[in-house]
């Protein structure tokens, strides 16, 4: 089968119901890959009214992205079992880091083990990701490319920039913004950083221009202005930052163990923790003007071939759909 040919449901934390289309302004990864799977989305709380509403086998296959916050509510119901009686097979997504499970209750730790147990396969960010969801529950686990649907969108590459580098985060453990800002500093050139939701006070008395709040479209073309891209995040998911950053042919120094850093950036890619080989990096981008620009164009090149391109995910994602199907 096509992809288009299955009925596919996607149960989120987020509030909104129904398809994606493409004049949505925040167009972010998760968001690109429910409109190429062409998949119906409802809030994770309504699994029950959304069963009420369709019957039971309606669905191909629904997939749920278990929260990070509200955890507690979804003990509430049967959610296993409703989403069986909805869905031929039932998926679990990713949502942050694998270990973040692991700060909830007790009775949350256990109620999400068991539940991810109970998912016919489980989708992870990284291949690390992958090993450690195949350990913990000795499920099929595959990989969900984390997707940029910049060219359906009509957003190109940038073909000019400004002297000024671009970090990642804001100054806060997850984003590893203080990391981040102390490898920029080597660039002797402006900083600038998105404001992000975890953005602290006396943030903005920084020596870093902080953008506004931006939709994903306008995030995206004003990303292509930077001259390097530097993003220290310990926090590895889906490593949208760093994509985007190949996407314009940015250079972006970052932590290994981030797939889209190290497929993408390989040149640029250090181990946790490891500033010391970073401000290196950092150092020669700014003084190497071949370097630069190899890693510009490998970077970009890298992008072009991977699975974060629509035109090699739907192959690569509908393979995975039709082995699940026939399994």
């Amino acid at each position: 089968m096509e992809l288009k040919d299955y009925k596919i449901v996607w149960f989120t934390e987020g509030g909104w119901q129904g398809k994606v289309s493409l004049d949505n302004p925040n167009m972010r990864n998760d968001v690109s890959t429910k409109y190429v799977l062409g998949a119906e989305h409802y809030p994770i709380f309504q699994i029950p009214q959304v069963l009420q509403h369709f019957g039971e086998g309606h669905f191909d296959f629904a997939i749920v992205t278990l929260p990070k916050t509200n955890t507690d509510k979804l003990l509430q119901f049967d959610m296993i079992g409703d989403l069986r009686k909805l869905s031929k097979k039932i998926i679990s997504m990713q949502e942050g880091p694998h270990w973040y499970f692991q700060d909830y209750t007790m009775e949350e730790q256990i109620w999400w083990y068991n539940s991810l147990t109970e998912f016919d396969m489980l989708f992870a960010h990284n291949h690390k990701d992958v090993k450690y969801y195949k350990g913990l529950t000795n499920k099929p686990v595959h990989k969900m490319p984390t997707l940029m649907l910049a060219e359906r969108l009509g957003i190109v590459p940038r073909n000019e920039w400004s002297d000024a580098v671009v970090i990642g985060g804001n100054m806060v453990r997850w984003y590893g913004g203080f990391d981040s800002y102390i490898v920029a500093q080597e660039f002797d050139m402006p900083i600038v950083a998105p404001s992000m939701g975890r953005k602290i006070d006396r943030e903005d008395e920084m020596d870093i221009q902080h953008l506004p709040y931006m939709t994903w479209v306008e995030w995206i073309n004003n990303l292509s202005q930077y001259h390097v891209g530097v993003h220290m995040m310990p926090t590895h998911a889906a490593g949208t930052f760093t994509l985007n950053c190949a996407f314009h042919g940015i250079p972006c120094i970052g932590y290994k163990g981030l797939d889209t850093q190290e497929e993408l950036h390989p040149q640029l890619s250090v181990d946790d923790g490891d500033i010391e080989s970073a401000k290196m990096l950092a150092k020669r981008l700014r003084d190497d003007k071949a370097f630069y620009e190899d890693c510009s164009v490998v970077c970009r090149s890298n992008y072009e071939t991977s699975l974060y391109t629509e035109k090699n995910f739907v192959p690569y994602i509908t393979d995975i759909f039709e082995g699940l199907d026939s399994g």
